[in-house]
């Protein structure tokens, strides 16, 4: 694939090229700063863009605005959300969109080669791709509302592999149960969290996002 990098760090730019690179990828630009970031991918059109959230030159959320200026003005190039941290607000702003084709990984992440690309490689799908570790934390914060406190324990198992953009049956396989079980545990969810269906949003993204500030 076709990729843009944005890190204002120039260790880690040059290490991704390189991983990059050697499992047969292209990077097409590699960046320090969210002006740059834009401009490599309305020229190039990549399809990926890896982005920093915090670059210059105030080292906040640059990187996090650029990203989400990438998925309005370009919705098919997708966007893979590189942190040192659990920015929950940042990760919150981020998702509550639509989340075809984003995704939120810890820094720690790149090190762990195989899940990286196929992190890549899922974003570029048109996946959803949440870093289990965000998605605790974003648990752990919500998990204090009234709705979410109404889920069973398994439910919550359920919920947090919905999160990290595995569909049904690969839940069912995770979780050793029946895809049919999957399913009701799922409808049981949306109900218990009152998220109606509707086609213009994720349900399964609102599941657990959408009441992080409650």
């Amino acid at each position: 694939m076709r990729l843009v990098l944005a890190d204002d760090s120039v260790l880690l730019r040059e290490g991704l090229a390189r991983l990059l690179g050697d499992a047969g990828h292209t990077v097409v630009a590699a960046v320090g700063d969210a002006p740059a970031l834009l401009a490599a991918v309305e020229r190039e059109s990549p399809d990926v863009a890896v982005v920093d959230v915090r670059m210059p030159p105030s080292h906040t959320d640059e990187g996090l605005r650029a990203a989400l200026e990438i998925r309005s003005r370009r919705p098919g190039v997708g966007v893979l959300v590189l942190s040192q941290y659990v920015e929950k607000t940042y990760a919150a702003r981020l998702l509550t969109g639509d989340t075809a084709g984003v995704g939120y990984l810890l820094k720690d992440r790149v090190s762990e080669v195989a899940e990286f690309l196929a992190s890549l490689e899922r974003v570029r799908a048109g996946d959803a791709v949440f870093d289990p570790e965000v998605v605790r934390q974003l648990l752990a914060r919500t998990t204090q509302g009234e709705l979410l406190a109404r889920l069973s324990p398994r439910e919550l198992d359920v919920l947090r592999h919905l999160a990290q953009g595995y569909a049904n049956q690969a839940v069912a396989e995770l979780l050793h149960v029946s895809l049919s079980t999957v399913e009701k545990h799922v409808n049981a969810i949306m109900d218990k969290l009152e998220l109606e269906r509707d086609p213009t949003y994720s349900r399964r993204v609102l599941a657990i996002l959408r009441y992080l500030d409650a």
